[in-house]
């Protein structure tokens, strides 16, 4: 089956007056300013949500979000691309829409980098002052954490203790490759100058449906957001944020590699650490990417010798199986990061986050003749996430033509106005913008119309591969109302 993929960011907010600042308060002012809401009275629909719901097969104990009309308005921005602009406990958050392959996703996540930095601007023209800063981060460096997730779709078919099995080795390995980078060490984890992840400090077990605390390296949360006896959706939170598109392509399309192997029932080699979560903060403080990790049993290997396993895995697979283009490039990058890797990683400056910030940290330092404990060294970390394009460290190397780029400018722009083409998400985002003054809500699963009388009309969107430019453009073009739309979808 096509792959659904996306992810959510929560971006780290800051006050310059700190004393005035209140972080939810200042979330929810914050996208109340995004100039390109299709339908600002758009309800978010929590119909078919519930993320007490554990895929070890139990629920929770514990209350579902359901804010009132006013609230809701407050937290829920649906996005003309498709996506959702929300706030989610105290910092405003960002989901790409249903994408389909890794490329997208990078076009959709770098278009919500935009779509917050709009927020940020049409706020300080409002007020008259820049008052606050956001990061696309994961930490603040004063011991909290602030989630970055990535949802793959997957046929409920798929044991979820297969995943667990297959998964572990893996995830706590492609960090090499798809870390942020981080000055010090949170969490009360061993001192480090620099690591690899900005996460892995706050990991603490393998399996739960934690986010807050506690926080797994697999995460149980069964709500697919879809049909729940067809799919079942991987909610993976142990990843980095990150700003390199090198690095975002890989992170992404690595894992969406292995689950279309264990879903085609694969087979992969049997490797299984001997302490995952201990093995995740020691891979990130391996900044030569060569020290042994311990298998159960006590025999050694290391991060890049996991990731080398599945990638053999992968190809071995692909040798007998038909694979698209994204599919093959993603192999070959594969490949060619971890034989850099082996070799030097400074040879990925100009691809992968945490190499080029911690050149970028280091040259800085060899000029002002300070180490990794001055308070520079910290601002520059948190900048190089600054998502504002004139300010942030990252956006001057790209600016400087000193990281690789996978992207045009055109497919960026487009994916902060358009939804993917592919996916229902297509259906969503021209809706809300058609017939934005009759949507009366919208969610992954849904959207709602009002147009006037006594019942609010909902449109399942329950499988995420309808609604797709193929199947309703035609529909959409020739519905000039939303009465008429409503009249053609129930004939």
């Amino acid at each position: 089956m096509v792959r659904v993929l996306g992810t959510e960011t929560e971006f780290g907010i800051a006050a310059r007056n700190v004393e005035s600042f209140d972080p939810v308060a200042h979330s929810l002012e914050l996208i109340g300013h995004y100039p390109s809401l299709p339908a600002p009275q758009a309800l978010w629909d929590y119909e078919n949500e519930n993320p007490l719901l554990d895929a070890r097969g139990f629920e929770v104990e514990g209350e579902r979000e359901r804010p009132g009309p006013e609230y809701n308005r407050l937290l829920n921005k649906p996005l003309a691309n498709g996506g959702r602009l929300y706030v989610d406990g105290a910092h405003p958050e960002y989901s790409t829409p249903e994408c389909t392959n890794p490329r997208q996703v990078v076009a959709f996540e770098r278009a919500g980098e935009r779509v917050l930095a709009a927020c940020l601007r049409a706020m300080a023209q409002a007020s008259g002052s820049e008052q606050l800063l956001l990061y696309k981060n994961n930490s603040d460096g004063k011991g909290n954490s602030y989630g970055y997730h990535e949802n793959y779709l997957l046929s409920r078919s798929v044991p979820f203790e297969r995943l667990t099995q297959v998964l572990l080795p893996f995830l706590v390995t492609r960090p090499i490759y798809a870390g942020a980078g981080k000055v010090g060490a949170e969490n009360q984890t061993n001192p480090s100058e620099y690591q690899i992840s900005q996460r892995a400090d706050f990991f603490e077990c393998l399996v739960d449906l934690n986010t807050m605390v506690k926080r797994p390296i697999i995460n149980t949360r069964d709500e697919p957001h879809a049909d729940f006896s067809k799919y079942r959706r991987l909610h993976v939170i142990v990843g980095d944020a990150n700003m390199a598109e090198v690095s975002t392509y890989l992170k992404v399309g690595t894992l969406a590699v292995v689950l279309g192997m264990i879903e085609a029932g694969a087979e992969f080699p049997k490797i299984e650490l001997e302490d995952p979560v201990l093995a995740l903060k020691e891979v990130s403080r391996d900044l030569d990417v060569k020290r042994s990790l311990r298998l159960a049993g006590g025999r050694p290997t290391s991060a890049i010798g996991v990731q080398r396993a599945y990638l053999k895995a992968a190809m071995d697979f692909y040798a007998c199986h038909e694979l698209n283009q994204i599919t093959k490039d993603i192999l070959v990058r594969w490949e060619e990061v971890l034989d850099k890797l082996e070799q030097d990683p400074m040879l990925l400056v100009r691809e992968l986050d945490w190499v080029a910030k911690r050149q970028m940290i280091r040259s800085y330092m060899e000029r002002k003749g300070c180490g990794w404990d001055d308070p520079r060294v910290a601002m520059l970390d948190l900048q190089y996430h600054d998502i504002r394009p004139e300010k942030g460290l990252y956006y001057t190397l790209e600016g400087g033509n000193l990281i690789d780029r996978l992207l045009q400018e055109g497919e960026i722009e487009r994916a902060e106005r358009l939804p993917p083409p592919d996916t229902r998400a297509y259906f969503r985002g021209h809706c809300l913008k058609k017939f934005s003054r009759s949507i009366y809500a919208a969610s992954w699963t849904s959207v709602l119309f009002d147009v006037g009388n006594t019942t609010i009309k909902r449109i399942p969107l329950m499988d995420p591969l309808r609604g797709t430019e193929s199947l309703t453009k035609e529909l959409l073009e020739a519905s000039e109302t939303a009465e008429a739309l409503l009249a053609k979808l129930t004939v």
